[in-house]
């Protein structure tokens, strides 16, 4: 899962590669590398690590150019296996997974080919070079052909003066505008006022020349119609926080604003009708958002009474799921380009049910793809650990459950929905005494996050944070299910995080406390319910503001993400950028 960008216009083409590099680093960090083009000559370098090991080549002149930031899947991060990689007169750059590489390098090799990479992606360069016989366009065409698998490539010939660029299942755009042809992953890496910004769909094609000419599979040139996009939202900054990660934390109860929703509202007609005739749900995601959507199906669950089962995207896209008459199939995506969601959605969607896409990003793949799409209005989130997209999905998520008991003929409960924003601005107040924690987290061997019902959810979503960017073992657990073997793990080095905003099921939950705490666990409480925060076995409290208690994830998520802020940061790391890991991952 990678990042490519393009470019061809008056300016040196280098530093506008790096800097479009530079925003795309969350995709991946592993390594970086670029390749001008002058004067029929291809100059490439490749660093191994983030694209501030490039700056020194800034000088390097040329005014056409494509750049690659990587997140490995063939190959460790190397000098060697970073892209771009060049064979014959091909420099090529590649996001995506080449599956049947293997067979393809026997292929070549059979014929004296050299490889100097242990990665997927060369074999393209040499595939490249095989079938060119004058005509980039057709070598590039005939040469994917080849390839099962996803792609999204910008190629450079050294006979040829422009790129050429290739999608099949990951996402690329290009653009227009200031001077000059722009190509990458994301439209963050080329947004600009007075720039006009594409899609490029799958199976086809684009070369960056003099102008933008598209074409489609068979190489017949199509038109484009130009897509909507807030400049600003593309090109965010910290505004004076250190990292983007509690920048992103401080934007939650704005952001809720925006995402909250009365579905019942006259534009909504076709979802609403949808909504009278579910009979059951299915939601699919991955990481985060599946956390997301634990949460919906304890709401909806326990508010609605219509079954909701929610799935793993990479296990859903091969478990031949059954899908009965009238489910709604709910796909939560960040990005819309995760690659196991859309893989599970368009499933869902072929055997029958109402495909509804939940994302951040409205110009994505999962867009083009649903019946039906829900934007969360989260605005961009750069940091790879999520934050402000969770909490958005979860009162988008909300607000269908509210709608949904109203089509059902309840009476919804909006307006507790509508309170959510004030009260997380009270909590997020409070969150900042989980900075006094650090120190007990700091030499742990592992961590534990305990709950029931929806804090179990929750506890799935502390203990991801903390994994994601503090690379402490951690696991979120059910609290009644920790004595039946995991419990083997606790001692004084093991501190546990418990979430209890239940009040049903509070004193259960305190049961597991008792005994993490006969262990010798230090114990860190989160709860609604100040009468347990003078207990004995509790080490710290958190008193977090009351609400429906179907909806208290939104709420006792805060301070789990803060928490693994201020640890990352005693640990020395960059929340926003942690080891091998990317924000929008589009290959399987």
């Amino acid at each position: 899962m990678c990042g490519i960008v393009g470019y061809y216009g008056s300016e040196n083409a280098a530093p506008v590669l790096l800097k479009g590099l530079e925003k795309l680093e969350y995709r991946g960090y592993d390594s970086a590398g670029i390749a001008l083009l002058e004067n029929g000559n291809l100059r490439v370098v490749r660093k191994k690590g983030r694209v501030s090991e490039l700056f020194n080549v800034k000088d390097m002149s040329g005014k056409l150019g494509i750049g690659h930031t990587r997140w490995a899947t063939h190959g460790a991060p190397s000098e060697t296996n970073a892209h771009p990689h060049v064979y014959g007169r091909f420099a090529v750059v590649h996001n995506g997974i080449i599956e049947n590489d293997f067979a393809l390098k026997e292929e070549c090799r059979s014929r004296g080919e050299v490889f100097s990479s242990e990665t997927d992606s060369e074999v393209i360069a040499h595939l490249l070079e095989f079938y060119y016989e004058g005509n980039f366009l057709t070598a590039v065409k005939s040469t994917v052909e080849r390839l099962k698998g996803s792609y999204a490539l910008a190629i450079l010939c050294a006979d040829c003066e422009g790129i050429i660029l290739a999608r099949k299942s990951s996402p690329l755009v290009v653009g227009s505008g200031n001077g000059g042809l722009f190509a990458a992953s994301d439209i963050s890496a080329i947004a600009a006022q007075g720039v006009d910004i594409y899609t490029l769909e799958d199976g086809e094609f684009a070369l960056l020349a003099t102008e933008i000419t598209f074409f489609d599979g068979n190489l017949k040139r199509i038109s484009k119609e130009k897509i909507e996009y807030d400049a600003e939202d593309e090109t965010p900054d910290k505004k004076g926080y250190r990292h983007f990660m509690r920048k992103e934390m401080a934007e939650i109860p704005a952001v809720l604003g925006k995402s909250v929703c009365d579905f019942t509202a006259a534009k909504y007609r076709e979802f609403y009708r949808v909504l009278k005739q579910t009979e059951q749900i299915q939601i699919v995601a991955c990481g985060t958002a599946y956390h997301s959507g634990l949460c919906a199906k304890h709401a909806i669950e326990s508010l609605c009474r219509v079954p909701v089962e929610v799935c793993i995207a990479s296990e859903y896209r091969y478990s031949n799921p059954i899908v009965r008459p009238y489910t709604l199939a709910l796909a939560v995506s960040q990005s819309g380009e995760t690659a196991d969601t859309l893989a599970a959605a368009e499933i869902a969607k072929s055997k029958g049910a109402y495909l509804v896409a939940v994302t951040n990003v409205p110009y994505s793949t999962i867009t083009r793809l649903a019946d039906y799409v829900l934007p969360t209005n989260a605005g961009r989130e750069v940091a790879v650990a999520a934050t402000k997209s969770f909490n958005a999905q979860l009162a988008l998520l909300y607000s269908i459950a509210s709608a949904l008991d109203k089509a059902k003929g309840g009476a919804g409960f909006f307006d507790e929905i509508l309170s959510l924003p004030e009260k997380v601005k009270c909590a997020e107040e409070a969150c900042e005494e989980v900075r006094a924690w650090v120190p007990h987290f700091l030499g742990a061997r592992s961590v534990f996050f305990l709950g029931r019902g929806a804090d179990y959810a929750t506890s799935l979503e502390g203990s991801l944070k903390l994994k994601e960017i503090t690379y402490l073992p951690s696991e979120g657990y059910p609290a009644g299910e920790l004595k039946h073997g995991t419990l083997a793990l606790v001692d004084s080095s093991t501190p546990v995080v418990a979430v209890l905003t239940q009040k049903s099921v509070a004193d259960k939950t305190m049961n597991a406390v008792h005994e993490v705490y006969a262990r010798g666990a230090k114990v860190f409480l989160i709860t609604c319910f100040e009468e347990y925060t003078s207990r004995k076995e509790v080490t710290a409290s958190l008193l977090l503001p009351e609400c429906k208690e179907e909806f208290t994830p939104i709420l006792s998520v805060l301070p789990l993400q803060a928490l693994a802020y201020y640890v990352s940061i005693a640990r020395g790391n960059n929340p926003d950028k942690p080891r091998n890991l990317a924000k929008s991952v589009t290959v399987e």
